[in-house]
């Protein structure tokens, strides 16, 4: 995998380690839904990012969209139920979220999907999740960033007003929870500027996709 990254100069972890999770600073949106942020909850992610661009059996797709078939600008993996995760840091990712979120949640994450944004060009548009469960009931996608910050947008599903930005990268947390699937839409929007490659892992319940 040929991919530059320019890493972090506040990121000098001896080895990658996560930090508590009672730092999280939640803001309330609309219609139930909420994002909780947590910059650089993993110290020396830079490490963790070598390791996932390395081994992370990545792969190219290609979906229809409208009249035509598309490559994905991204590379993906996904870890189902009951398959391994790709490092063990991203298993202790998930059990720190499974305590953290349990009384809340009321159920644990139970998969893992990857994206690499190789550069500028890479992107998502316009989306919520609700392929399953998150189309009609509340639930939560957490995502832990690795790599160049790159602008997560989160706007109203309805519109009406501007869309709200969280530069995700190096260790950081977000996580989307209420509605905020079904009434809120984010996007990872392509950049002219030149960036170094991001890897986003999104931990999601049973069913929720």
């Amino acid at each position: 995998m040929n991919a530059s990254l320019q890493a972090s100069l506040l990121d000098l972890a001896d080895a990658p380690g996560f930090g508590p999770l009672d730092g999280l600073q939640r803001t309330e949106l609309t219609e139930g839904a909420w994002v909780d942020m947590l910059p650089g909850w993993l110290s020396g992610a830079d490490e963790l990012f070598s390791r996932l661009l390395h081994t992370v059996p990545w792969r190219a797709e290609r979906r229809r969209m409208y009249d035509r078939v598309v490559d994905v600008p991204r590379l993906l993996c996904f870890c189902g139920e009951d398959e391994p995760l790709p490092d063990p840091l991203l298993t202790a990712a998930r059990q720190a979220l499974d305590e953290h979120y349990a009384a809340e949640l009321g159920e644990p994450f139970v998969t893992a999907g990857l994206c690499l944004y190789r550069d500028g060009r890479d992107s998502v548009a316009w989306h919520g999740d609700t392929i399953g469960r998150g189309s009609t009931q509340d639930t939560m996608v957490a995502i832990l960033s690795l790599g160049t910050p790159r602008p997560l947008l989160l706007r109203p599903a309805r519109g009406g007003r501007p869309a709200l930005r969280y530069d995700v990268g190096h260790g950081d947390l977000l996580l989307m929870g209420g509605s905020c699937q079904r009434t809120w839409q984010h996007a990872i929007p392509k950049s002219a500027r030149p960036t170094g490659p991001r890897i986003s892992v999104q931990f999601r319940p049973r069913g929720v996709r």
